[in-house]
């Protein structure tokens, strides 16, 4: 008997990006991304216009979603959406969305957490190599920096995170402390190629070996910047690309430091990264040297897959209908909910 193909669609609305996917069988048909350049005048995501923007987008996203991936909304089998964590007036439009359009399909709706989203990202078929159970995973963002283990699709466990900032966060706040526009952590990125990444010294975080913290590291920067712009009020144009190398160079030390930490605590080497840091071209580079230098298995998600996005929601939606894992109606959506 011919098994059944399971289409399924994803909805994100965790922050500032409205996304809708299509997935079927694991491959994905179409993953649409609204962002809301409105934020950038504030230099951060603002709650109230971010909820607003998301309702003005959701429908056109979903509707150019399934466009793309030329499917009509009867052939649809689930809705899965982004549950939490996240701003809650966000949240709040994926998941009335979903609700409502699950129900008037009257198909099954599946709960998301977003971060499982990103982890889960790395299992949409794309005919890449794709890691093993049980695998570490590196999750680094705007709101989370964690390392996981991956014991399987729904078996994950937190072995540490920050205590204060995430690492997406210390790379935006450095970068406004620089006066680069919003967001700052690509500028960051973009700038370090350039510079030298010795040139200035920071403080790196005294917290457990699976820790992180990155407030000490933001208020270090301030320091640095405050006193020698009293000596020269030019010190950041004249030093911005080395600023960006040395200040990109102490995140990504941190973080690898606390992976080599993960990796002989548990003597996996499977080794995973996701989120929207995952982007960043410094920690990929560092991360891909470790497979001859440490004998390391590393997986890094295609770009589209790093930021938010919808198909990382319909990816482990497809895996949680093979399990007729459903959501009840009266589900709702939650600011904080851990993996």
């Amino acid at each position: 008997m011919t098994k059944k193909s399971i289409t399924i669609l994803g909805i994100e609305s965790s922050c500032d990006d409205t996304s809708a996917a299509v997935i079927k069988d694991a491959k994905i048909l179409s993953n649409i991304v609204a962002n809301q350049e409105v934020h950038q005048s504030y230099g951060g995501v603002v709650p109230e216009l971010a909820s607003r923007a998301h309702q003005q987008n959701i429908v056109p996203v979903v509707n150019q979603a399934l466009k793309i991936a030329n499917i009509s909304k009867d052939q649809l089998d689930a809705i899965a959406f982004t549950r939490g964590p996240g701003l809650m007036g966000s949240l709040l439009v994926g998941t009335s969305f979903a609700k409502s359009f699950s129900l008037a399909l009257n198909i099954p709706l599946i709960d998301v957490n977003h971060m499982q989203g990103h982890i889960m990202a790395h299992f949409i078929d794309e005919g890449q190599k794709m890691p093993e159970f049980p695998f570490l995973c590196l999750t680094v963002s705007g709101g989370h920096t964690q390392i996981v283990l991956v014991k399987g699709y729904f078996e994950m466990e937190i072995l540490g995170e920050t205590i204060d900032d995430a690492a997406g966060e210390a790379f935006d706040k450095s970068a406004k402390i620089l006066g680069l526009q919003y967001p700052g952590g690509p500028l960051i990125d973009k700038y370090a190629k350039q510079g030298d990444p010795n040139a200035f010294k920071f403080t790196k975080p005294r917290v457990g070996d699976l820790e992180f913290s990155f407030s000490g590291l933001k208020s270090n920067i301030i320091q640095l910047i405050q006193r020698e712009r009293k000596k020269d009020a030019n010190f950041i144009e004249k030093n911005l690309i080395d600023l960006c190398a040395s200040i990109q160079h102490t995140i990504i030390s941190i973080l690898l430091e606390k992976i080599d930490n993960a990796v002989k605590k548990t003597g996996i080497t499977q080794i995973a990264i996701a989120g929207g840091v995952s982007a960043n071209s410094g920690l990929r580079n560092a991360l891909l040297k470790r497979e001859s230098t440490h004998n390391w298995n590393v997986f890094i998600p295609k770009f589209e897959y790093c930021t938010d996005n919808a198909a990382m929601i319909a990816i482990v939606g497809y895996y949680k209908y093979q399990n007729q894992q459903f959501a009840n109606s009266g589900i709702t959506a939650k600011a904080r909910i851990k993996i």
